[in-house]
């Protein structure tokens, strides 16, 4: 299957984890029926939990495909690098993007999903100890001998992507991004919660405006649900004075339109230029029932506008 072009990603992070497997099918099961068809996961999710591996969100999606029949109805997403080669440790051991751990992921990968292939298949996090090249061409050869239907990077500087990019040549090259992006934006001199998280910037959107074959996904659209809940910590990156004036402004046009705070943010992402793909996890079936709703809500030019020029 392919990647649709105005659609909503469900993130299955906590999956096996945090949501446990019978929430887990049944989020799987309302995704499916309402018209979902995209599902992004790792190699990784959630080892740094007490007690998990990095196995759990993978394995209780094969277990969900295989239990309903539903691999020809899903496009899967899942990504290598970032999966801490040492028991107990963090990111840095993470496995990288040797040509060994690649091969290594994408066959853990494929057997605890239960398939022979993956429609989308990431560079979670850059290593910049293994040459580009190595790392290009074996993910082009995943692609070329069907074990992936597409490739792509997640959290890399956009001169890597683009260098990658020009190393593969006539290669299956990477033709999706994947970076942390919401409605409110960050300063650039604060880090992010995580140091992994690379947040879109003008740069990287204008790069994906001139090229034709770049699809970008956005995580934590959403920041966890600090768009709506002032308990949320979201980060000193977003203690600035644009922050009020965007949440004046998502409460503002939600009233405005029937929606909620959430669908508006999302809607904000789905109707962007360019186009971006939100990709949010739930634990709940409310949750995702908020969530598809933004499929519904189209914002006026003038929202849009309102909701561009709040933070100038």
């Amino acid at each position: 299957m392919t990647v649709p072009q105005r659609t909503i990603v469900l993130g299955t992070l906590g999956f096996g984890t945090i949501v446990d497997e019978e929430t887990s099918f049944r989020i799987l099961d309302r995704f499916v029926e309402a018209g979902g068809t995209v599902l992004d996961t790792a190699n990784n999710y959630a080892f740094w939990l007490d007690g998990a591996t990095g196995d759990e969100s993978e394995e209780v999606i094969g277990r969900w495909l295989a239990d309903r029949n539903a691999r020809d109805r899903v496009v899967i997403s899942t990504k290598v690098g970032a999966r801490p080669s040492v028991p107990g440790a963090g990111l840095e051991a993470a496995e990288g993007l040797s040509e060994k751990a690649i091969r290594a992921g994408i066959e853990g990968s494929l057997r605890r999903l239960g398939t022979d292939h993956v429609d989308v298949y990431w560079s979670h996090i850059e290593d910049r100890s293994v040459p580009l090249a190595e790392t290009v061409e074996t993910f082009a050869d995943l692609v070329t001998s069907g074990k992936a239907g597409a490739v792509g990077a997640s959290n890399h500087a956009v001169w890597r992507v683009e260098r990658a990019r020009a190393l593969a040549g006539a290669q299956p090259r990477y033709s999706h991004l994947q970076y942390r992006y919401s409605y409110l934006q960050p300063r650039f001199d604060v880090p992010l919660l995580s140091s992994a998280h690379v947040h879109v910037t003008s740069e990287l959107l204008d790069y994906v405006r001139s090229e034709g074959d770049l699809r970008l996904w956005a995580y934590s659209p959403l920041l966890s649900g600090g768009l709506t809940r002032p308990e949320v910590e979201i980060g000193a990156a977003y203690d600035h004075p644009g922050t009020p004036r965007r949440l004046a402004a998502l409460r503002e046009v939600a009233e405005q339109s029937g929606a909620t705070v959430n669908q508006v943010a999302l809607s904000w992402l789905l109707d962007h230029e360019p186009r971006i793909l939100p990709l949010v996890g739930v634990s709940g079936i409310a949750q995702l029932d908020e969530v598809l709703g933004a499929l519904d809500v189209t914002l006026s030019e003038e929202q849009r506008r309102r909701l561009d020029e709040a933070a100038l």
